[in-house]
């Protein structure tokens, strides 16, 4: 007689396209039972908010943080994603999540009841246990006080454009927002040494000295040459410590640092740097974030349809929509745009439940640690947790995913008219293929070195930029100079930027701010 109840529709959540609040919070709490009890994640609160499509291209354009402050560019992307929609250039997405706690989740209201259903399982579960859990985003955000910290930046510029004005203020942000990529930090600084580890420091640097001194040196006119030299090497090595150089966050450094700044235009670079080190996770973990979101979506969807509380049509509905989601052009289809994240995050993650259930003789050889564990979940829950799209990919692509995507590596050597094509998705070039896979998503190798490596205060005040070329890839010349413009203004003197062989420490080239035309 149960069974008889389900498939008559007593215990579905929902049936037929139209939705209600009371039907949205039923629907939520089912999949948040399935998404605790049977995956396992770990979330924070959630907060839906139903919006329309003018709200969602709003949330485009202000980069989808609520209670952006305001800037041209905001607008100008706005009306430029209005177009793209209304000439169906472009769709929207059916969903939009923030990393806070709560975590926010934005709905379309255009969205059909089966569609909710989908994005919320997708974001307010997926997305949301990945965020809270994975160790980028617990190491470098803060869940917790980015709302509040967004509502203070906007109220703070709002009231600097009242103080000193819309332009003022503006170009301060356009010069901020030009070197928004080049305004976080990488890797974890080292602890501060305390005043005490100091004091002994220089004790002993002291102590060193006055055993090694020896005054018959006073009289070789040589060592006298030598002492200046040293000295001059020891006061600018002197100078780079205290400056913490070198230093890979531009936008840091002008902050604290530039001689010209007012202490207003500090905060705003302050602002605008929180903002993208807040982002700076995301661009480490789009594979691994979209896949792990799709994964617990497609998981949870076809529980409920299995327990009898989703009914045929929607499931059909919610299947047409993955699939429009996961579809991935071959590389010589005129649609194709690269690797969807999506795509390649799901079949990743789908494959490791695979290995960890039912692996062949190949699976047991390349991942002995996971193959055949039989517990799939705790298996992804560990790689969501530790790992990032470069890690990801280099621990855990198997060849038999290698084979089914067709992988291949091309090789474009500088100088040469054509493309080489490479390893390929066979024994001898498995390895290679991961490998050269998992660069392509390394920001360290896919993003410019630029740092800046010295400056000298008391004396010409020239601001020194170093960018490490590899693989002889050479900035674009219309950008670099335009982005040494910006700097040059938040830093008030000469900026030069010079181009080091990574491999050979030769130098390619050097630009300076007053060769260029203003």
């Amino acid at each position: 007689m149960a069974a008889l109840l389900s498939k008559s529709g007593a215990d579905l959540l929902f049936s037929g396209s139209d939705w209600d609040f009371a039907t949205l919070a039923r629907a939520h709490d089912a999949i948040e039972q399935v998404a605790r009890e049977d995956l396992r994640l770990d979330v924070y609160p959630s907060q839906l908010e139903i919006i329309t499509s003018e709200q969602m291209l709003d949330a485009y354009a202000s980069i989808g943080l609520p209670l952006m402050y305001r800037h041209w560019s905001f607008g100008k992307h706005f009306l430029y994603q209005e177009l793209l929609y209304r000439k169906g250039g472009r769709g929207l997405a059916y969903e939009l999540v923030i990393n806070s706690d709560p975590c926010i989740v934005y709905l379309m209201e255009e969205n059909t009841m089966a569609l909710q259903a989908l994005v919320t399982a997708h974001a307010a579960f997926g997305h949301n246990h990945f965020f809270k859990n994975n160790h980028l985003f617990r190491q470098w955000t803060d869940a917790g006080a980015i709302l509040s910290y967004m509502d203070f930046a906007k109220r703070y510029i709002a009231d600097c454009e009242e103080r000193h004005g819309t332009d003022a203020v503006e170009a301060v942000l356009d010069s901020a927002h030009a070197l928004m990529d080049q305004g976080v930090f990488r890797y974890r600084h080292p602890p501060k040494l305390s005043s005490e580890r100091q004091r002994e420091g220089i004790r002993e640097r002291l102590d060193y000295e006055a055993r090694i001194y020896d005054d018959l040196w006073r009289t070789l006119p040589s060592a006298k040459a030598s002492e200046q030299l040293d000295e001059t090497e020891e006061k600018a090595a002197d100078r780079k410590r205290a400056l913490n150089l070198p230093q890979e966050n531009i936008l840091y450094f002008l902050e604290k640092n530039s001689l010209v700044l007012e202490p207003w235009q500090r905060e705003v670079l302050r602002i605008v740097r929180i903002i993208a080190q807040y982002f700076y996770p995301q661009r480490q973990t789009q594979v691994m974030n979209e896949g792990c979101a799709t994964f617990v979506h497609y998981t949870i969807m076809n529980t409920l349809f299995d327990r009898h509380r989703i009914n045929e049509s929607a499931m059909l509905e919610i299947l047409h929509n993955h699939s429009n989601v996961v579809f991935q052009p071959a590389f010589d289809d005129p649609r194709y745009s690269g690797i969807n994240p999506y795509t390649l995050g799901f079949d990743m993650m789908q494959d490791i439940k695979r290995i960890a259930t039912a692996p062949t003789a190949e699976d047991r050889d390349w991942f002995p640690d996971i193959a055949g564990n039989g517990d799939w979940r705790a298996t992804l829950l560990d790689a969501w947790a530790n790992h990032r799209d470069e890690s990801f990919i280099r621990q855990y692509l198997s060849p038999a995913l290698m084979r089914k995507w067709r992988f291949f590596v091309l090789n474009d050597t500088a100088g040469e008219a054509h493309y080489e094509v490479g390893p390929i998705h066979n024994e001898r070039g498995y390895e290679k293929v991961r490998t050269a896979l998992a660069n392509s998503y390394d920001i360290g190798e896919t993003r410019p070195n630029i740092q800046v490596t010295d400056v000298d205060l008391l004396g010409d005040r020239r601001l020194r930029l170093q960018h490490k070329v590899k693989d002889g890839i050479l900035l674009d010349e219309k950008s670099r100079d335009a982005t040494l413009r910006h700097i040059c203004k938040l830093w008030g003197y000469e900026v030069s930027l010079a181009g080091i062989d990574m491999q050979t420490g030769a130098s390619i080239y050097e630009r300076s701010s007053a060769e260029i035309v203003q």
